[in-house]
């Protein structure tokens, strides 16, 4: 009852979940970055364009232009649109100049006139294609873009085309609301096969308890649970955060297979249901519980990273699995204890007892022979663990060889920073945004912000000048500039004035659009410059060392005294956030490593306790960068958190494989006796649990998406590798350093004896001695 309450004020709270995909999802908003991008260039001079490009055999033709006249007129009055821009208006307001008449004329040889001598390159590139552009403020919101998007669309549609021409609608918004749904629609069908996939191998591997899917439903009442925690803790569903989803469904249905596991092995032995319950939360309860306080630490260290969208995904990823135990040990532990009861009722009653027999007669119908024969998976687990206990040198020398390979591998593993090809490439709308850059060149942008105490002064206006041309002549990803110098030459015969009034004049001829697309007040200035396809062509890396030249040119050739300028934009905030999300990688899994020792030394008291599942966890580190390295994958944004993911998840079989061996040493058996109970009553809900991951992962891999494919093929890799090193790698360690530690102790106690009983005879001579 209590967990249906819970799950009803779930509910309730995942209704207050936003989606977050704006810069403060990328950067601190306290961050520099952030106050420059957001306030001085977003919220001043940000734009966002829909593009709308027709091409056909001749863009020139009255029929065609006519119809661009009427998707124009029909855009223009779309809320949320600041201007549009078509090759329809400047033919219109030429021909009015000439006739008086704003239409476009009849006449093809009129509008030829017309097109070679005013016409922007940018509105007609050639005779071929023509540009309409949808522009509204940066500041939108996605389902405001997402409205103008689809009225615009409507507008195309109702302009009435000529039947020859192909009209294509795209732009970064347009790239944007595509891929979002594009991904939205594939999550959906990715998470429902890895469900039916977790289905398959609880039904395969887990078929030795009753109940055998149970754990699924369970862990799926601890994601409702995270659901309603995030919705009521404010924290957004991002690209980022929505991946951790899978990733806890792998780690709470852990949670749910130990506790049944052990729940299960106890009524076999013929316990009570409330002696199963009790020894079941004494000895799984904990070792759980402390597996889970191991992986939050190697979470925690996501909280090193300097972008947003990571932190709450620790922070979701945190929360998620303490729901998830709470949900396997409360709601988990008590189902099963229902069920069995229950069961044992209806064997009862088929056996005709009306009253409750005796404890012994209550189970006899349901107990299983403890001396049972082992079956395949049993005796893989055992034979694996005592192979590589009896050739522990053998096995962890090559163990060791391969890990320091991958380490230094691993920093020979490519970093993908080109956000295009995260998703896939044979999508529509990355094709025609593809085929907009090839025609128009590109529009990636460096933005330059030029504070000063007058944006009227002659001498700052001119140093703008020159340095634009200095750039646009000396820089060859610089195709060109654009600022307010461009439209004040233009109303001077090309001239900058001599004189503040001069320039003041200009600006006061100008319209609020012209003037507010590269001033704000009277202190800011805005000056662009157009760096084509950059962001395919040189890639983030290319784009931040342009940026580099460009600071040290206006460190060379400085602006006016009093002028200061401050370089800001989309590609430089993509550069620094790509750069956080990769290159932190190794400090988060080495920080990562760092806290799972420590807490585990804590937890303890034992440094044997604490070293030996660390020593395992960082064999698999290394594992994994080789393996990237030699099978040519590269890391992703969503890859680069996988150090501090897979340091929490294989903790947790390690350190429930150790729970499990010193439970077997207390009751007197040897070390390699212990590793072998432990390897094999532990081990298959171990397997169980770490396929049921493998198999929810793997779906991920069918992905369209690339940057999701690699993270569930990485993660499948990982996962695997760190059931390998529990099974493979743990035992030889914590063997040999148990048996090391023995020997120790059993020679300072006998030197301890050694050294009393020499004591006690030289007290005894020099007893004799004095009598």
């Amino acid at each position: 009852m209590i967990a249906l309450l819970l799950i009803l004020i779930s509910l309730q709270g995942a209704q207050l979940i936003g989606m977050a995909s704006g810069t403060d999802t990328f950067v601190d908003k306290n961050s520099k970055l952030y106050q420059d991008y957001d306030h001085l260039y977003l919220n001043l001079f940000g734009t966002e364009s829909i593009v709308v490009m027709v091409e056909g055999s001749d863009v020139t033709e009255p029929e065609l232009l006519k119809a661009l006249d009427r998707a124009y007129l029909s855009v223009q009055n779309i809320p949320g649109v600041v201007e549009v821009t078509s090759p329809s208006t400047v033919i219109k307001e030429v021909n009015y100049q000439m006739t008086g008449r704003s239409t476009i004329p009849d006449d093809q040889e009129t509008i030829d006139g017309i097109i070679a001598s005013t016409m922007p390159s940018a509105l007609m590139p050639d005779d071929t294609h023509a540009v309409m552009s949808v522009v509204m403020e940066g500041t939108s919101s996605d389902s405001a873009q997402e409205d103008i998007l689809r009225e615009t669309e409507a507008s195309i549609e109702l302009a009435n085309f000529p039947a020859d021409y192909n009209i294509i609608v795209t732009g970064d918004p347009a790239f944007m609301i595509a891929m979002n749904d594009e991904m939205n629609t594939s999550m959906g069908i990715l998470l429902s096969l890895s469900v039916v996939l977790m289905i398959i191998v609880l039904y395969l591997v887990f078929k030795h308890v009753r109940w055998r899917l149970l754990p699924l439903p369970i862990v799926l009442v601890g994601i409702v649970f995270t659901f309603g925690a995030m919705g009521f803790l404010d924290i957004p569903m991002s690209m980022v955060s929505m991946s951790a989803f899978p990733v806890l469904i792998g780690l709470g249905i852990d949670y749910a297979i130990q506790f049944h596991n052990r729940i299960e092995e106890e009524l076999a032995r013929g316990e009570t249901d409330e002696e199963a319950v009790i020894d079941t939360v004494k000895h799984t309860g904990p070792a759980v519980l402390i597996a889970l306080i191991i992986t939050a630490l190697g979470f925690f260290s996501l909280f090193t990273s300097t972008v947003p969208m990571i932190q709450d995904f620790g922070k979701l990823l945190m929360i998620g699995i303490v729901m998830c135990f709470l949900s396997s040990l409360f709601l988990g532990v008590t189902v099963l204890y229902g069920f069995d009861k229950i069961s044992r009722m209806n064997i009862l009653s088929r056996l005709g007892l009306k009253k409750k027999p005796s404890h012994h007669e209550t189970h006899a119908p349901v107990t299983v022979n403890e001396d049972h024969e082992p079956d395949f998976l049993e005796k893989a687990l055992k034979g694996i663990s005592t192979f590589s206990m009896k050739n522990a040198f053998l096995v962890l020398a090559i163990a060791g060889f391969l890990c320091v390979g991958g380490i230094y591998a691993d920093n020979l593993v490519g970093i993908q920073t080109d956000t295009q090809t995260f998703v896939p490439q044979d999508m529509p709308s990355l094709l025609e945004l593809k085929h907009m850059g090839n025609i128009l060149g590109g529009d990636d942008q460096l933005n330059l912000i030029i504070k000063s105490g007058d944006n009227a002064d002659p001498e700052l206006l001119k140093w703008i000048d020159e340095f634009s041309e200095h750039e646009v002549d000396g820089r060859s990803h610089i195709q060109g500039s654009s600022s307010i110098v461009d439209v004040v030459k233009a109303a001077n015969s090309g001239e900058i004035p001599d004189s503040s009034e001069g320039i003041q004049e200009i600006y006061d001829q100008l319209s609020d659009r012209e003037r507010d697309t590269y001033l704000e007040g009277t202190t800011i200035i805005l000056l662009n410059f157009n760096i084509g396809n950059a962001m395919t062509d040189i890639g983030l890396e290319g784009i931040e060392s342009l940026s580099n030249i460009v600071e040290e040119d206006i460190y060379w050739m400085p602006p006016p005294p009093g002028a200061h300028v401050t370089m800001t934009g989309n590609s430089m905030v993509y550069v620094a956030v790509i750069s956080a999300l990769t290159t932190g990688r190794v400090s988060m899994t080495m920080l990562g490593i760092l806290l799972v020792f420590a807490g585990l030394l804590v937890i303890y008291r034992d440094i044997l306790k604490a070293l030996a599942p660390v020593l395992t966890m960082f064999m698999v580190v290394g594992w994994s960068g080789g393996f990237m390295y030699y099978t040519g994958m590269e890391y992703t944004p969503m890859t680069a958190t996988l150090g501090a993911l897979i340091l929490g998840v294989g903790s947790e079989y390690a350190i429930l494989m150790m729970e499990r061996y010193f439970e077997e040493r207390d009751k007197g058996a040897d070390p390699e006796e212990a590793m072998q109970e432990a390897s094999v009553k532990i081990g298959k809900a171990i397997v169980t649990s770490g396929l049921t991951t493998v198999f929810g992962f793997s779906a991920l891999i069918a992905s369209p998406f690339s940057i999701t494919s690699n993270f569930g093929l990485i993660t499948v890799m990982d996962v695997v590798l760190a059931l390998l090193a529990t099974f493979v790698i743990f035992p030889p360690i914590i063997v040999t350093l148990d048996k090391f530690r023995e020997k120790r102790r059993h020679f300072h106690e006998s030197h301890n004896r050694s050294g009393s009983g020499g004591s006690n005879i030289l007290k005894s001579i020099q007893e004799a001695i004095t009598q």
